[in-house]
């Protein structure tokens, strides 16, 4: 019997010519029935934290005095069984040429995007695919991509991606805690050490997994799921 899965897609340092070599394209999935139990979740870490269910989870605002709440989120994750993260890592944004390929960085972006949930979606369960509303563009890539899925998937009724829908990230605590993991996948690749809490956070990760977070773990891996990306000579 078909299955339903949310997928909450997200980006780090995506733009062609924003001075930073590392980019990120993350995802994080649940049963579409567990994402309510997931809400709920993180909302009692965040009051046993003292922070109000409102307060917006982002890497951003990862600080020595909210350390512990975030490690607990992190925890929490690699915990749940329901929970899963992919993220596809391109480690040099200088190296792309898209002259060569005849594309643009928009084009290539979706080839970014179907790389990163292809191994995630199995053509015989169903999936709602949800994009954080970032800037006036977001509706185009929502129906660029949903384009994208369709036809590679060979799905034109709609049977396997039976939704791709734009949420702004405070409406939901999944795309939040997609933005974290990013963040931690993000900053290991740039190899930054100027926060103390963010590295640790980094090496909490790598010490529950196993993983260096900078190299490829196995197409499969189910649980916490990389691929560093390579351009094509």
């Amino acid at each position: 019997m078909a299955e339903s899965f949310n997928i909450y897609l997200d980006e780090s340092c995506h733009l062609e010519h924003d001075g930073i070599s590392v980019m990120t394209l993350g995802a994080i999935w649940c049963p579409a029935e567990k994402a309510r139990e997931v809400a709920l979740r993180v909302r009692d870490i965040q009051q046993l934290h003292g922070l109000s269910h409102d307060f917006e989870i982002k890497w951003t605002k990862v600080s020595p005095a909210k350390y512990d709440f975030y490690r607990s989120l992190v925890d929490y994750f690699l915990d749940d069984d329901d929970l899963h993260f992919r993220a596809v890592i391109i480690p040099d944004k200088a190296v792309l040429d898209h002259n060569k390929f005849g594309q643009s960085h928009d084009d290539w972006y979706y080839k970014m995007c179907f790389t990163l949930l292809e191994p995630i979606i199995d053509p015989t369960q169903h999936y709602a695919i949800y994009l954080d509303i970032k800037d006036t563009r977001s509706e185009q890539k929502r129906s660029q991509l949903e384009d994208v899925l369709r036809n590679a998937k060979y799905d034109g009724s709609g049977n396997i991606i039976r939704r791709i829908q734009q949420i702004r990230s405070h409406e939901s605590e999944l795309m939040q805690l997609g933005d974290l993991l990013i963040g931690i996948v993000t900053y290991a690749n740039r190899r930054l050490t100027s926060s103390r809490a963010k590295v640790d956070l980094v090496e909490r990760v790598r010490k529950r997994t196993g993983l260096s977070l900078t190299q490829s773990t196995w197409l499969r891996e189910p649980k916490f799921n990389l691929l560093a990306w390579r351009s094509e000579k």
